[in-house]
């Protein structure tokens, strides 16, 4: 990665590329391997279907449906895919039939095992649950006495041999039902057949394995006890309907026995056959998994590279493919290299050579897996335009102390980089890279941004001096208790009246010198301690603001000096500059003169700032607030008078500059005989039809692309005047968005604060015995640990990392970064290899 791809895009150049037919799909295949082109379409008016190499597309796809069901099959046995191994390539054209016979060979032998193996299955099941429904004893039927009527539930259902019935034969059915179906089976055969028949529902002992689905299922054996062909009718129709398995069962015990001896023989037999189909299955399953991964992988380069064929067009002599591709000038002797090597067989060389263009290229920037999550945040935003400042370098610095000023505290900082630490230092772990949870995958992918995140909120936390909310003496205090008690005289008296003390820093030895880095630890047991924060975040808040504002303007300026727009810098980024640092600018000079100017002993007649700068634009004075410096009047309203006079030039002066330059362009154009009017009039229309990126847009094209197209002018002036109204009106509400940093810090720590009281101190002072309070300390210590995570590392983290976006977003890249452009998205073999 080059310093000119990491602060601005590469240059990109449009390529177009000669390849002979018989080496095309070499030369296609090599480019997938190196990555560094992106095709563009010559066929897009064409169909799909009416491409060239479409039928090789097709036959591709019946390989991948062929390899999805083998992939099916491998899975529904339970089996992993190994991982291919090496760099596999794409296979030359001659390979495709020989590696689609084996495919269908293989599919064809795995339908036919496995069909066989369904149907072993079934008739093991049959067999299993015909041996369970002879082997259970469901009883002989008994009649029951005959008490009340004929038509009551305690009647006999068998009636004596000497009664009207008993030429009738009794009949048997047995089988087996699911077990949530049996109530409702035998509810039914009782209405049905009006009680006329004995059932007997068992469940079985053992389960049995689904032929389906493999697990392990139970069933309820029924043994139907019957007379009367209509009543036989009714049976079989209502098991039909519930898919109840029915086997024939036979009066004599004998002949059931016997019956059930061959069942277990064939039973036997029956899983020997489908242990051996099992075996073969394993086989043929095992050669699917030497063959699927590295054909999965084969046959997805050899369908990316037809598809890039489709893209390119066919020479008049239909002796060569011609394709335009974008490529990175500094790739293209590479590119030129690998198309020589690859055409090398063909006896005709492959050409590639650069050619002009007139469309906007693709922005390409080159990332590490330290850059690609800083790159990201900025791609989040919108893609730059072709050679844009790029704001990711700056952003690496600048994100993640936004981020820290309003996460400031050093346990906090600690935890998030130590959580950040441990990620990179196992980054080269498959695990990590295996692991499937989304959240895990985010956390990982911005674990550089999440190390530098923390490590800037520990800085940060040295500033504020908080550690878990708690303030830590780490030089000593710059004010002295003991010489302004000495010096006041205070007694025991006066200590006993007044709880609360005062420390003037006025009388000598009392204030020794300011704290040598960060907020001194005695502002903690300080009673003004939130009102002196509030006062040091929100001038901070500020001056950050503009600072940061200040430096996207002077970006812009590296935009402008880069695309040869020289009025901008006249026209655009001093009046810009003006009106920024001529009102705000002058604010943070304020600041910072007054905590330079005015010491302790002054700071009761301090004058304020903010009466200072709302009198500076109402052009008046307040009596009793004394100036800063002397001159102070005439400043200010110099500084209002040039930042309203930068408005008007901000508004007009680019469109008439534009408007001019236009004008000028066509009284040179202008011919000076009548016989070169039509030739006149002809670059007149094609510089008006010539396609262009729009006025509000940098001319960033290629060397061939040097003409502007035909200005409206209405467009130019509305254009420049939403410009002019929203710069000058955001540097009002973006130095008071800034203003969310000393918010989020003020939250921040209050709410550490709170934490700490509700938790910690609560189980510190809770004033048992040693013992007990040591116990006692673990589940308080737990709450705390939970909620620190919970509360202050997560959603608090999150708060600060979304707002810290906005800031950049809105607040920072909309000073000189657009966003309008694409990415190179190159023709690469990558997410294959993966």
């Amino acid at each position: 990665m080059t310093m000119g791809s990491m602060f601005r895009g590469e240059e990109v150049a449009l390529v177009q590329l000669f390849l002979p037919t018989a080496a095309a799909y070499t030369c296609v295949s090599q480019l997938g391997e190196l990555g560094l082109v992106e095709f563009r379409d010559l066929n897009a008016s064409v169909s799909a279907f009416q491409r060239r190499f479409v039928v090789d597309v097709r036959r591709c796809e019946e390989l991948e449906k062929t390899f999805t069901f083998l992939q099916e099959e491998v899975r529904r046995a339970g089996l992993v895919l190994p991982q291919p191994e090496g760099r596999l390539p794409a296979p030359p054209p001659r390979d495709l039939l020989h590696i689609q016979e084996e495919t269908d060979r293989l599919a064809k032998e795995l339908r036919d095992v496995r069909g066989n193996q369904q149907e072993l299955r079934a008739q093991l099941h049959q067999l299993q649950l015909h041996e369970a429904v002879l082997g259970q004893s469901h009883g002989p039927p008994q009649a029951a006495a005959h008490i009340d009527g004929p038509s009551s539930e305690r009647s006999p259902l068998l009636l004596s041999p000497a009664g009207p019935h008993q030429d009738l034969r009794v009949n048997f059915v047995a089988g087996a039902v699911e077990p949530h179906k049996a109530a409702a089976l035998e509810r039914l055969l009782w209405r049905a057949c009006r009680g006329f028949l004995i059932a007997s529902f068992q469940e079985m002992e053992q389960q049995l394995e689904d032929p389906m689905t493999g697990e392990p299922t139970r069933w309820m054996t029924f043994l139907i006890s019957y007379w009367g062909e209509q009543i036989g009718q009714k049976i079989h129709k209502i098991t039909a309907c519930f898919h109840c398995h029915v086997f024939p069962y036979l009066e004599q015990e004998e002949a059931r026995r016997g019956v059930l001896q061959q069942l277990q023989q064939q039973s036997q037999e029956l899983q020997e056959v489908l242990g051996e189909t099992e075996r073969f299955l394993s086989q043929v399953l095992g050669r699917v998994q030497q063959l699927l991964p590295a054909g999965q992988v084969q046959i997805r380069k050899m369908k990316a590279v037809y598809l890039a064929l489709n893209q390119c067009s066919v020479s008049s002599t239909h002796k060569c493919l011609i394709a335009e591709a974008w490529c990175a000038a500094l790739d293209l002797p590479t590119v030129q290299q690998v198309l020589r090597d690859s055409s090398s067989e063909a006896g005709v060389s492959a050409v590639a050579h650069r050619i002009p263009c007139q469309d906007m290229p693709p922005t390409l920037i080159r990332t590490n897996r330290f850059t690609v999550s800083f790159q990201g945040i900025v791609d989040a935003y919108g893609v730059g335009r072709y050679q844009e400042v790029n704001p990711a370098p700056y952003t690496i610095i600048t994100f993640p102390f936004l981020f820290a000023v309003m996460f400031g505290d050093v346990g906090h900082g600690l935890l998030m980089f130590l959580f950040a630490l441990a990620m990179v230092l196992a980054e080269n772990q498959p695990a990590m890279k295996a692991a499937q949870n989304e959240i895990w995958q985010t956390f990982f992918g911005g674990r550089y941004l999440l190390l530098l995140m923390g490590l800037f909120s520990v800085y940060t936390g040295f500033i504020y001096n908080e550690c878990f909310s708690r303030a830590t003496t780490i030089f000593p205090s710059g004010w002295s208790v003991a010489t302004m008690a000495n010096q006041s005289g205070w007694s025991d008296a006066y200590l006993a009246q007044h709880p609360l003390l005062t420390l003037d820093p006025n009388i000598s030895g009392v204030f020794l010198g300011p704290y040598p880095f960060g907020i001194d630890p005695i502002w903690s047991l300080a009673t003004n301690h939130l009102s002196f924060l509030n006062s040091f975040k929100m001038k901070m808040s500020v001056i950050l603001g503009v600072t940061h504002m200040a430096f996207g303007v002077v970006l812009g300026i590296f935009n402008h000096v880069h695309f040869g727009q020289g009025h901008r810098l006249l026209l655009e980024t001093l009046p810009e500059l003006i009106f920024l640092l001529g009102l705000f600018g002058y604010l943070v000079f304020l600041v910072v003169y007054k905590w330079l100017c005015i010491s302790a002993g002054g700071s009761a007649l301090a004058p304020s700032i903010l009466i200072h700068f709302i009198n500076m634009f109402l052009f008046s004075r307040s009596p009793t607030n004394r100036l800063l410096y002397h001159g102070q009047e005439v400043v200010q309203y110099a500084l209002v008078v040039l930042a309203l006079a930068a408005v008007p030039v901000l508004l007009l002066g680019t469109p008439l500059y534009l408007l001019r330059q236009q004008r000028s362009h066509r009284l040179q154009r202008r011919p000076a005989g009548g016989q070169d009017k039509d030739k006149a009039k002809l670059i007149d229309i094609t510089d008006a039809s010539e396609s262009g990126w729009g006025p509000d847009e940098e001319k960033a094209g290629c060397s061939g692309d040097k003409k502007e197209a035909e200005l409206v002018p209405s467009e130019v002036f509305m254009h420049q005047a939403i410009h002019t109204i929203e710069f000058c009106l955001g540097c009002i509400s973006n130095t008071a968005s800034y203003l969310r940093l000393w918010a989020l810090s003020l939250a921040h720590a209050q709410l550490s604060e709170v934490l700490w009281a509700m938790v910690m101190r609560m189980g510190l002072s809770a004033g048992l015995k040693l013992g007990v309070q040591a116990v006692m300390m673990v589940p308080v210590f737990a709450a705390f640990a939970v909620l620190t995570v919970a509360i202050l590392l997560v959603m608090e983290g999150l708060s600060a990392f979304l707002h810290a976006l906005r800031l950049h977003w809105v607040e920072f890249q909309n000073k000189f970064y657009s966003g309008t452009g694409y990415k190179l998205s190159p023709f690469t073999f990558a997410a294959e290899d993966e």
